[in-house]
């Protein structure tokens, strides 16, 4: 399936602060219900030209996983690259049970004039990250700083002449019971 994303398209998954979350990396199968099929994740395949399209893909991202390793600029090809493990946030908000979905998902950005890493250790292509959003700055029109947003505070800059990105589903679904866990927005107390 392939998808076009637009300004009409909106996101699925919380938008509050991480507070704990709980990382699956490799695919497994329920012991309990070994050969229990679970509803298709949807594949996807989304573009994004504008400042709008970036948030319906960064919203298909929240909370997916990605080994430092699997990263990767490339200045000559003016690129940044990497293959994250997403959860499928449309699926848990509809499940009626402990039951939820990762996938493996290609992600590119394209006319990437520079990166800046912060808090990102790159020499430890094992440790796993996890991704709460991408967001754009606006620069001198078209061009602008895309930010890739990391847990415990690490993220990612590319600087870009404009925004142009693909999110690309590449493989098998795998179920998980480990669903992210996100803090309340609410911040008012009660005497």
């Amino acid at each position: 399936m392939q998808i076009w994303i637009g300004p009409e398209a909106g996101c699925t998954g919380p938008s509050a602060s991480l507070s704990n979350v709980h990382v699956l990396w490799a695919p497994v199968q329920s012991p309990e219900e070994p050969h229990r099929a679970l509803p298709k994740m949807e594949e996807l395949k989304l573009i994004a030209l504008d400042a709008e399209d970036l948030r319906i893909l960064s919203c298909h991202l929240q909370d997916a996983v990605i080994r430092v390793g699997d990263m990767a600029y490339l200045k000559e090809g003016m690129r940044f690259a990497a293959i994250a493990n997403r959860f499928d946030w449309e699926g848990a908000v509809k499940s009626k049970d402990d039951e939820f979905q990762r996938r493996r998902t290609g992600l590119r950005f394209e006319r990437v004039k520079s990166a800046q890493v912060q808090g990102i250790d790159l020499k430890k292509k094992d440790k796993v990250l996890v991704l709460l959003a991408v967001a754009f700055e606006p620069g001198d029109e078209p061009e602008g700083t895309l930010t890739l947003h990391f847990a415990e505070g690490g993220a990612i800059r590319l600087g870009v002449e404009c925004i142009e990105a693909e999110l690309r589903d590449l493989g098998a679904i795998w179920s998980t019971q480990h669903k992210p866990e996100h803090a309340s927005d609410d911040s008012s107390t009660t005497s």
